[in-house]
Parts: structure tokens; C-alpha cells; sequence
């Protein structure tokens, strides 16, 4: 930077550089876990906290009643909270992370695990109606062979071997399982408020698959954090999907600076810059302009200090593999994509109806926004860009390319935009203020 200047002026690479490595995210844990082990000499703690490399990995708590099926999505463990400590710190827990099943069961043992310093990332509750859990407990069966435990209902085994030799467990009672229900309500309520903002309720009454992806979406999500965040987002959809709206919209609430490679090139030519002399005669003649005059002009805008600070919304460009690469290699890389699917027929019944009244210059749709009078329906024209060939040219053209697009930007949010575009824009707005998910290695 330039120490002569003032207001100082942060290069754009910093703040890049910063939110692709979490730069803000280490250092807060970093900070955090000297908090709570306070080593005498911090230095080779830091050193050794780093080498370690773990603070992505999965540490949950999942709590849950009696029968609402805890140990069918977790790893079963009989661990006593005064062995907590000493587990965790083994070396499988500290590189592949950990799971708490049904443990704490009290709030002592809450604030006990908490001055362990054992932070949870994620907590999950499993919930359902007790009338549910006490039906679901009295259909338990145990091998008393294998200690296999079976359900009536759920999990019948096919062998009539097994099954003849199966018994009912202890403490299963219609009068017992409820006495457990009673005391786990007691308990969960002064539970729930030890882990604010990283809890969420998963219902049990449902198949055990949904209620494992349930649980799984929500482990591999990232909790939003305070970290400095400024966003660049790429619209990414055929014609007529609805990205000048969204973008639009973005700008509007978010103050995005909204960046439309289109209407760039047409702002250059009717302000007769020198890049705009050059685009004017691929204009005049309908010819595409050149990715290498587009560029310059796309680079003159996201330079300027109100798309550093700000931030910015791109849409129109890239539209193809090379374009994108060319995009990135100059180091203006989007850091939320999103694709937006709209059906073919929805795009033809979006674009070949809308007409333009001659006289007013008002815009209308024959089916959405029909003219109040047949004087004015008579003398409607159709942009020649509206036309049921030029249309589906385009989006040929665009679904030619989606593919290596959607390969490139592997982090990308697919919407259906094939709905009400406040609905979308609710879709997006959620896509750019939380994290992105963690993707399954």
C-alpha cells in the first residue's frame, strides 16, 4: 500500500486471498483454543495447533429421547463424561473429529464438558411425539446370543432361527420408557440453552434415511461467522432465466454494484469511449464482439473502488469455458456462482410473447401482461431478438457450454428459476449470507 495516501486503500488480492484460505476463521480459533487451554508458552501451542490441522473436523452432540433413534445414525458410545476428556483427546478424535451419542444427559453435565473445553461444531436434537417413542420401545427385541437388538416393526430379521430365540429387554414397560420420558423433558429444557445458534431439531417420526441426510446436510454446513465478507457473485442461466431481475434485485438491498456484460458494451458505445469505437462496428453489424475488447471493458469496471469495496453482481459473461478462464486468470474469480434452470418451454413462453407498442413505447406480454385494448394488440411489434429461432439459438448455445461450466464452478448453487422471482431471489440471497457446505471428499 501507499503510505503517502490516505484514506488507505486495501489491494482487492488481500481480502481474496483472506476468504479463500479463512484466514479470519483461523485465527478466531487459533484464539479460541488459547482461551481455553492457556498454555504457559502460546507460541509452540500455536505452532502445534496449526501442524494439526483440524478445525473442519466434525465434532457433534447429538441428544435425543429415549427410542428417537440416536444410535442408528451415530456411532454407539458408552463413554461416562469423566472419560470424555481422555477419549476425545486420542488421536483418531483429534484428526477424524467425533460424535456424542445422548451425552450430556444433564446440564451439570453440560457445563462439566464445557469447562473441558469440548466445543461442539453442530448439535442435533431428535424429536418426536412420546406416544411415538413409547410404541417404538415396546417393539425392541434382543438376541441374547449376539446382543443384536431388533424391532418388531422396523427391523424383523428373516431367519426363523433368530427369531425364535429372541427376548424382550429390560426396562422397555409402557410405565418405564414413559418415567424416561418425563425425566428427559426435565432435563433437555436446561440442556438446549448451552449450545446457542449451533443446535437444530431433526424430527424421528420419519424413515431413518430422512432423518440421516437431515443430519448429514446439516454437519457439512458452516455456521456463519464474522469474518469480513465481500461478495461477487456470478449469474450464471440461459436467456430469459430472469438474472437481470435477480441482479437487480441484489443491488437494490445489498448494494452490489450490478455489473451486466451487455449493457457495458452498450454504455461504451453510446459514451463514445475508446473501447466503445471499437465495439461500434461489431454492433452496426450484429457480429459478436471479441472476448478480448468484452474483457478490457468488463476489467475497467470491476477495477474501480465502488466494486472493491461494495462488491459486485456479474451477469452475461462468461458464457463459455474460455471465457471463464479468461475471467479468472485476471483474478476476478466470483465467490458465490449460482445456475438458474428454467425449463425450455417456460423460456419460449417468457420471450416469444413479449411485444412493444410502437406509439407509447410500453411493453407488454400477450399472456402475463396482455394490452387493455385490441387498437393497441393490432399495432404491437416483436423484437426480432424475441423470435422463436433466435431463442432457442441462444439457448442452445448456452447448454452447449453448462456443462464445463458447471464442472469449473464446482462450488455452485443450482435454483429452479422457473418460480416466482421473489422466491428465487430468497433462494440466492440465502445462497451469499451463509457459508458454502462442505463437499464430501
Amino acid at each position: 500500500m501507499d503510505a503517502s495516501t490516505a484514506p488507505h486503500r486495501i489491494p482487492p488480492e488481500m481480502p481474496q486471498y483472506g476468504e479463500a484460505n479463512h484466514i479470519f476463521e483461523l485465527m478466531q480459533n487459533m484464539l479460541e483454543q488459547l482461551l481455553i487451554h492457556q498454555p504457559e508458552d502460546p507460541i509452540p501451542f500455536m505452532i502445534q495447533h496449526l501442524r494439526r490441522d483440524n478445525d473442519n473436523v466434525p465434532r457433534i452432540v447429538i441428544l435425543g429421547p429415549p427410542a428417537s433413534g440416536k444410535t442408528t445414525i451415530t456411532v454407539p458410545s458408552a463413554l461416562l463424561v469423566q472419560l470424555i476428556q481422555e477419549r476425545l483427546a486420542k488421536e483418531d478424535c483429534v484428526k477424524r473429529g467425533w460424535i456424542l451419542d445422548g451425552i450430556p444427559e444433564t446440564r451439570e453435565q453440560a457445563l462439566r464438558i464445557q469447562t473441558l473445553g469440548i466445543a461442539p461444531r453442530h448439535v442435533i436434537m431428535l424429536s418426536a411425539p412420546d406416544t411415538v417413542l413409547i410404541e417404538r420401545n415396546l417393539g425392541k427385541r434382543i438376541d441374547p446370543q449376539t446382543g443384536e437388538i431388533y424391532h418388531t416393526t422396523f427391523d424383523w430379521p428373516p431367519e426363523s432361527e433368530i427369531q425364535n430365540r429372541l427376548m424382550v429387554p429390560e426396562g422397555i414397560s409402557e410405565l418405564e420408557t414413559a418415567q424416561k420420558l418425563l425425566e428427559y423433558h426435565r432435563n433437555i429444557v436446561r440442556i438446549i440453552p448451552s449450545y446457542p445458534k449451533i443446535l437444530k431439531v431433526i424430527s424421528a417420526d420419519q424413515p431413518c434415511v430422512d432423518v440421516f441426510y437431515q443430519a448429514l446436510t446439516y454437519v457439512q454446513s458452516n455456521h456463519r461467522t464474522n469474518a469480513p465478507f465481500t461478495p461477487r457473485v456470478l449469474l450464471l442461466g440461459p436467456v430469459g432465466s430472469g438474472k437481470s431481475l435477480q441482479a437487480a434485485l441484489l443491488a437494490q438491498k445489498y448494494r452490489l454494484v450490478n455489473v451486466g456484460c451487455g449493457q457495458l458494451l452498450k454504455e461504451a458505445v453510446a459514451d463514445a469511449t475508446t473501447f466503445g469505437e471499437h465495439i461500434r462496428p461489431y454492433f452496426e453489424k450484429g457480429m459478436a464482439v471479441p472476448d478480448s475488447l468484452l474483457v478490457k471493458v468488463l476489467s475497467q469496471r470491476l477495477d474501480q473502488q465502488d466494486c472493491i469495496q461494495r462488491g459486485w453482481v456479474l451477469h452475461g459473461f462468461p458464457r463459455d469455458l474460455d471465457q471463464a478462464h479468461l475471467l479468472n486468470s485476471l483474478g476476478y474469480n466470483p465467490n458465490r456462482v449460482f445456475f438458474l434452470n428454467v425449463p425450455f418451454e417456460s423460456i419460449m413462453e417468457r420471450l416469444t410473447l413479449r411485444r412493444t407498442d410502437p406509439v407509447t413505447g410500453e411493453r407488454y406480454h400477450l399472456m402475463y401482461k396482455p394490452p387493455p385494448t385490441m387498437e393497441i394488440q393490432a399495432r404491437l411489434l416483436q423484437n426480432p431478438k424475441d423470435s422463436e429461432e433466435r431463442v432457442k439459438l441462444k439457448m442452445d448455445l448456452f447448454y452447449r457450454n453448462a456443462a464445463d461450466l458447471e464442472q469449473l464452478y464446482e462450488s455452485a448453487i443450482t435454483l429452479n428459476g422457473d418460480q416466482d422471482p421473489y422466491t428465487v431471489f430468497e433462494y440466492i440471497e440465502s445462497g451469499i449470507i451463509n457459508p458454502l457446505p462442505k463437499k464430501i471428499p
